[in-house]
C-alpha cells in the first residue's frame, strides 16, 4: 500500500522558511544602490539575523554612509534541489527590513543587523507572507541542514534504494514514469518527483513516524523499504 499520498503532514510556512535559511550557503541582497551576492556571510541566533561583511567592501560602506546608520534591504534565498532534477528550484525567500551596525566588530569584519519588517515564501507556485514573530520563534526542521547531503548520497549511491522507495507511489503517478528523483525531504518523509516523456509530478511518501534528527531517518527508510515490498508490480526507469 502506498505511503499516505492522501494523509498530509508538511512543515509550516514558517518552518520552511527557516529551513531555507538555516540550509542556504548564499543569498541575494539588494539595496537602493546595488545588488550583492553574499556567501557564507549570514547566520540566524537567537531570533536575530546578522551579516558579517569585511569593512572595506561597498556594502560595508552602504551601511555606515545610510542616513541614520540604517540601510533599506531586500535579503533573497533560493531553494535548490541538491539532486539532477527538473525545475530545481524549489523555493524562494525574501526579508524585508533595515541593515544596521550592530555595534560590534570582528577584526576587519563589520558585523551587521537586519531588523526585518515583512517575511515571505514563494512555494508550489503561491506567495505566503509570514508573521515575523512567528519566523523567529520557529526552530528550522531537524533535517534542513542535513538534507542537501542525504538526497545527493541517495541520489548517487542508492539508486536502488530510490527505485523501491518508488514502488509506494498511486500507479497512476508511476504510469509512464522515465525517471525518479528524491527530490525533498524533511522530518515527515521524502518528496519524489516521477519524471515523464513530458512534465513531472511529485508524490509524497511519509515516514511511518517523524524522526527527531538525521540519525533516525536510516531506522524510518528501512521501515518504507519493507512496505514497498509488498507492493505489487515490477516497473524499472
Amino acid at each position: 500500500m502506498a505511503v499516505a499520498s492522501a494523509r498530509t503532514a508538511e512543515l509550516s510556512h514558517a518552518e520552511r522558511i527557516r529551513s531555507v535559511v538555516a540550509a542556504a550557503g548564499s543569498l541575494g541582497l539588494t539595496t537602493a544602490g546595488a545588488s550583492y551576492d553574499l556567501i557564507a556571510m549570514h547566520v540566524v541566533d537567537s531570533g536575530r539575523f546578522t551579516l558579517r561583511v569585511p569593512d572595506d567592501t561597498p556594502l560595508a560602506a552602504e551601511v555606515v554612509c545610510a542616513p541614520r546608520g540604517a540601510l533599506g534591504a531586500l535579503v533573497e534565498f533560493t531553494d535548490i534541489a541538491p539532486v539532477r532534477a527538473r525545475d530545481r528550484v524549489r523555493a524562494r525567500v525574501t526579508l524585508s527590513g533595515r541593515l544596521t551596525q550592530s555595534g560590534r566588530r570582528d577584526g576587519n569584519v563589520l558585523v551587521l543587523g537586519l531588523d526585518p519588517a515583512r517575511a515571505a515564501i514563494h512555494w508550489q507556485g503561491r506567495v505566503e507572507h509570514v508573521d515575523l514573530d512567528e519566523v523567529f520563534r520557529t526552530e528550522p526542521d531537524a533535517l534542513a541542514v542535513h538534507e542537501a547531503a542525504m538526497l545527493g548520497h541517495l541520489d548517487d549511491d542508492h539508486r536502488d534504494v530510490v527505485t523501491r522507495l518508488a514502488r509506494l507511489a498511486a500507479p497512476e503517478v508511476r504510469r509512464g514514469v522515465v525517471a525518479v528523483r528524491p527530490y525533498a525531504m524533511d522530518r515527515y518523509g521524502f518528496t519524489l518527483r516521477y519524471e515523464y516523456a513530458r512534465g513531472h509530478r511529485d508524490a509524497r511518501l511519509l515516514f511511518p513516524s517523524p524522526v527527531r534528527d538525521a540519525t533516525e531517518v536510516g531506522v524510518q527508510v528501512e521501515a518504507l523499504l519493507a512496505q514497498s515490498r509488498r507492493c505489487r508490480g515490477e516497473y524499472r526507469f
